[in-house]
């Protein structure tokens, strides 16, 4: 509990994390928004190629934009303490470092899977406010349930992986390039290569986890369900994960 404690003063004590909170914040609703006035002003005609308001369009804020924020957070909540040497007194203080870094993981994932959840029911909430009734016909939450507990799920793993990628990198220029590029830039261009894509696209973490969380089935050649694409996901961030405690316990801080 002490850890416990000492990690909650300094996630609450600084200011990134609540600059990173509210920026998850406006992106999950103003985005919702957003989206759901578009549809509005196009009729929600998909035989004409307007595009349809659905709980996946409703929460896209969240699923998108909003964790990778919240994985540069949980990235930074490490790299700082390197950049600054918090993590030796940290260390010191607690020299069961397996302990700090699960009790971290345990705090920031906690925080964002609570913190996206309530953001994406209130993005639905907005969405079928700002849609109307005729475009936000398809905002439920019937057969879509785990469009929005997926959601938690994956803030607390990705959690994880920024935290991992930022012991093992320890700058925090690096470990925010390396989260921001791989989810956004290089997993989707991969994944745009035709049958190469195809093919490639259900060994790639994102893709699976994103799977998991959409409504709508993907084109990729996949070997297993969406079930099979969460365990992949979770299989993918512990291995990380892994290398990260065996580097924090052998490398000097």
């Amino acid at each position: 509990m002490g850890v416990l404690a000492a990690e909650r003063i300094k996630l609450t004590s600084t200011r990134s994390p609540w600059w990173c909170s509210a920026t998850i914040v406006v992106l999950g609703i103003g985005l919702s928004a957003l989206f759901a006035l578009v549809v509005r002003s196009a009729g929600d005609n998909p035989e004409e190629g307007t595009p349809t308001l659905d709980i996946g369009t409703a929460t896209a804020g969240v699923t998108g934009f909003g964790i990778m924020v919240l994985m540069i957070m949980a990235a930074l909540t490490v790299t700082s303490e390197y950049r600054f040497g918090v993590i030796r007194t940290t260390f010191q203080a607690v020299p069961n470092r397996t302990k700090v870094l699960v009790t971290k993981t345990a705090l920031v994932g906690g925080f964002g899977a609570v913190l996206t959840t309530i953001i994406a029911l209130i993005a639905i909430a907005v969405a079928k406010v700002v849609g109307g009734s005729k475009a936000a016909a398809d905002v439920v939450l019937e057969d879509h349930w785990r469009s929005v507990y997926g959601i938690p799920i994956y803030a607390f793993f990705a959690v994880a992986l920024a935290i991992a990628i930022g012991v093992l990198v320890r700058q925090s220029a690096a470990a925010i390039s390396l989260v921001v590029l791989w989810s956004l830039l290089i997993e989707p261009l991969l994944s745009a290569f035709g049958s190469f894509g195809r093919n490639v696209a259900p060994f790639l973490p994102f893709q699976n986890i994103t799977r998991f969380v959409s409504s709508s089935e993907s084109t990729a050649n996949w070997h297993w369900g969406v079930w099979g694409s969460l365990v992949y996901f979770i299989a993918f961030v512990a291995i990380v994960f892994a290398a990260a405690l065996v580097a924090v316990n052998q490398r000097d801080a």
